[in-house]
This record gives C-alpha cells, structure tokens and sequence, in this order.
C-alpha cells in the first residue's frame, strides 16, 4: 500500500470512526449480543433504582446511556415531554473525569451538544476537562442539562434547585443522598446509581437492598461478569484469578462486601423472586406458621407443582398482635386463594414450642389457633442444620434445557413479590461468627419455610401427586383425618391432609 492509499484508508477510518461515535446510541444492546439486565434497568419504571456490579459488568454504561436519552429526551421506553434537569454525581472531581463524565461523553452525539461549561480545563478538549455541566438540544424542545457534582462539596452544595434526575455513579455519603431525594420531589423526578458494594453494610445496604422502610418504588439488580455478553470466558478467568474470594463477592458478582456470612448465598433475587402467577388449586400444599406473639408471627402459604418445584404464594407476617387478628387475616388469604378447607377449618405446620402451656395462660397456642379454626400439625422436623441443607438445595441451580428462560439454571424454590419479609429474611440470614448457627434476629420466616420444606411429601409424578393432594376431591373430618386421638393435645393435632 502506498501513502495516497494510507492516507485514504486513515481518512476514510476517520470518518467511519466519527460517525460511529455520533451514532454510537444505535449500536447499545442492538444485535446478537445483548446485555439483558442494562435492558431491564432501563425498561423498569421505578423511581429509585441501582446496578450493584463489580468492575467491567456494564453498570456505569448503563447509567451514563439512561442520563444521556433523559437528556436528549429519545428514552426508547419511556415518554419524555419537556427537557430534563439532572445531575451525575461522583465520589470526586478527578472519579467524575476519569468514568462517569467520559461514559456521558461516549453516547452523546457531539452534534446534540449545545454548550459545555468546565471548572477546569478547555470546554474544546472536554474529555481532558473537568465539566461542570452540558448544555443538550431536547427533542422536546428548548435544551436539557446534564449537570456534574461531586461528594466531596459537601452536602451544602447538593441544595437548592430541583432536578428531574440524579444518576450516582459509586455509592455517596448518606447525608448526600438524602438532600438529592429532596431535589426530585417537585419534579416527581427520579433516582438512579451504579456502584460497587466495597463499603460494607452501610445505608445502600439498609435502604436499598434490604429496603427496610419497604419503599414500593426501589428496584435494584446484581450484575456479575456472566451478565455482560461482551466479556470473554477467558477474559473472566483471568480476572478472577486475581481476586480474593472477599474481592470476588463485590466485585464479580456486585455482593456486599460484609455479606460473607450469609446463610443461603444461593439466593439471586433476579431468579427466585417471581412475579405473581395463576397458580393451579391442585398444586395447593400447605400452610406453615412460626406463631410468634411478642416477635412477628410469620404465615406462609406453599404450592408444589408436578416437577416438585416450591412456591411461596402469599404471607402473613406481624407483631404484637394476639391469636383471633392472626387467624382472621390467615382466614382472609386462605379464602381470597380458594385454599382447601373443610367447614371453615384450615390446617397448618406449626413449631412444637405452641403446645406449651405457661402460668399466664391457661391454654396452648396450638388450642387457640383450634379455636379461630386453624389446625396445627405440630410434628415438624426442626432439625435446624439438615432443614437448612435441605432449603440450599431448592435454591441450588440446575442446568436446565430452556436456556432462554434460566440462562444460568433453574432452581426448585420461587418465592412471590408480594412476600416482602420472606424476601427481606432471607437476604439477611447470616451465620454467627466462627460458629454452625444462625443468628436468631429476624429468622421467623425462615424458620417456617424449612419446616415446610423439611415436611412435605414428595412429589414423584403426576397420579401421585393428584392422588395425594387433589383436595378438591375429598371431605375431611378433622378430628379423624388429621390422625387427632387423646393423647395428641401435647404432641400436635396430627398430619394434615396428606401427611
């Protein structure tokens, strides 16, 4: 090749290169390879949503991606109607040049771009500069702001004008993410953050990933490696061959650095957590309550399917309330599911501790419960240590042929959205320190859940399972079918259904 022809060939990859940058938008999750959670994070409608992920998981794309179609106001899935005040907010002046204002930077097309205003450096060079805010042409007519703060201002300077966005890029000081969540409350405006959880159990963890206030509009999604489908499984490999296993927890697979100590590390909220679904009657199994008076008492409805796969349909979960509330509100969601009773009477599992009596009160918890026509089937294995195995091994993916569906294996456990304390209980089951236990704080519904996975019948095919649970075919007598003689007011009330 001679220089004309060198010379034509950087010209013409000049120009190839320049196009692509100011289309660049075109080419985002377009084509054989998708990263399908940055799609779900930008689908999802929540107005307080955050990317854990480690490094090189996709996370900071995405966020600077949903601020620049904010910006531009051309949102795929969402209808933008007038431009857009928002802010991108890092750790630090040098973190905001270095990743989240040059990923802003890579999506925006130059020729959207109306002014830039730096703090440092020349707006002609803004990827060398520090920016203090672009000034974006809106299809929406008249222009959009993509403004760039940084923590380390302190929260004095995170007051005062309304946003309609803020995107934080790492996790920010507590105190400053309160002041933004006040800057979007005229506008109705939105939260979003990307970051990866190397600070421990701090307030994200409090607020956004156990969601203690149960704030109906925070959504978040753990991004590992696999997730991103541009990162080879070589290149994986090497990654991971440097990391610690700590490391590895946050930042392969966006895990709280503290969360080490987690009982079932097996649980993926993305997997096991479903939305409602039409559950057949006949795959209705049981109830299972640990009846706690003073601490929560937490209810469970199961279902089992023909495969053997667990779901968790419904809940029942409160504190210093007396017998008669609970057994109404079970009442309530036994009748609003259709569950199999007979005359008004239901059967659940229960822990063996309800049969005891004490001075205070004259009659057991079990024989309270009988009185507001719930059955307690006391004969629950508690082995705590083999339940606990056993509930790992549902949760425990599986490859699976529908690889669409359950790219990363299919587990045996689904629990419904609507069980919020379930889902909150399992998240932060933890072992105590150098010791075969579990800490006993906020372990109810765990409690329950294994002694119902410890209990059930096994499901061997479909004439079996319909000959032992098809309750729509059979009538009870409930002191003769739930095995109930004279000695059994200490032991418990008998099997159950199909027990």
């Amino acid at each position: 090749m001679n220089r004309k022809e060198q010379e034509e060939l950087a010209v013409f990859l000049g120009e190839m290169e320049r196009r692509h940058k100011e289309e660049r938008l075109r080419y985002y999750n377009v084509g054989e390879k998708i990263h399908l959670k940055q799609v779900d994070f930008h689908k999802d409608t929540h107005r307080n949503k955050w990317l854990f992920g480690g490094n090189r998981t996709g996370k900071t794309v995405a966020g600077a991606v949903e601020a620049v179609w904010r910006a531009r106001g051309n949102h795929p899935y969402r209808k933008i109607t007038t431009p857009q005040r928002g802010w991108v907010v890092s750790l630090d002046y040098n973190v905001q040049r270095d990743v989240a204002q040059k990923e802003v930077l890579k999506w925006l097309n130059p020729a959207w771009i109306k002014d830039i205003h730096v703090r440092q450096g020349k707006k002609d060079d803004p990827e060398s500069a520090i920016i203090d805010f672009i000034v974006v042409e809106s299809i929406c007519g008249g222009d959009s702001i993509i403004g760039f703060k940084s923590c380390d201002q302190g929260r004095a300077k995170f007051q005062g004008t309304s946003q309609h966005w803020i995107w934080f890029d790492e996790e920010p000081p507590g105190d400053i993410y309160d002041e933004c969540k006040m800057r979007i409350i005229d506008t109705r405006g939105d939260i979003w953050g990307t970051m990866t959880p190397l600070q421990g159990l701090t307030w994200v963890y409090d607020d956004i990933y156990m969601n203690e206030v149960q704030d109906g509009e925070v959504k978040y999604w753990l991004m590992e490696w696999d997730d991103n489908p541009w990162l080879s499984k070589d290149e994986i490999k090497q990654l991971e061959a440097t990391m610690s296993d700590e490391d590895r927890e946050a930042r392969q697979y966006g895990k709280f650095v503290a969360m080490s100590g987690l009982v079932y590390k097996e649980f993926v909220e993305d997997i096991h957590v479903i939305d409602p679904i039409n559950i057949p009657h006949e795959w209705y199994n049981n109830i299972s309550i640990d009846p706690g008076l003073a601490a929560p008492l937490s209810c469970h409805f199961y279902a089992v399917d023909y495969d053997g796969n667990i779901y968790v349909i419904a809940e029942h979960y409160a504190k210093e309330k007396g017998i008669e509330y609970h057994s109404r509100a079970i009442h309530a969601i036994a009748d609003e599911l259709e569950w199999p009773q007979e005359s008004g009477n239901l059967r659940a599992l229960m822990d063996s501790a309800a049969n005891q009596r004490t001075l205070a009160n004259e009659k057991s918890v079990t024989e309270l419960f009988r009185e507001h026509h719930i059955y307690a089937n006391t004969r629950v294995d508690k082995s705590k240590w083999a339940g606990i195995q056993r509930v790992k091994q549902y949760l425990k993916l599986r490859p699976n042929e529908q690889t669409e569906a359950w790219p990363k294996g299919k587990p045996k456990l689904f629990i419904f959205s609507t069980c919020v304390n379930m889902i909150r209980e399992i998240k932060s089951y933890r072992w105590k320190p150098d010791a075969d236990e579990p800490i006993k704080v906020n372990d109810h519904a765990m409690d329950e859940m294994r002694y119902f996975i410890m209990s059930r019948p096994e499901i061997k095919d479909v004439n079996s399972f319909l000959e032992g649970a098809n309750h729509g075919n059979r009538h009870y007598d409930f002191n003769t079918e739930l095995g109930r003689d004279e000695d059994d007011d200490e032991e418990g009330y008998g099997r159950g259904f199909y027990g």
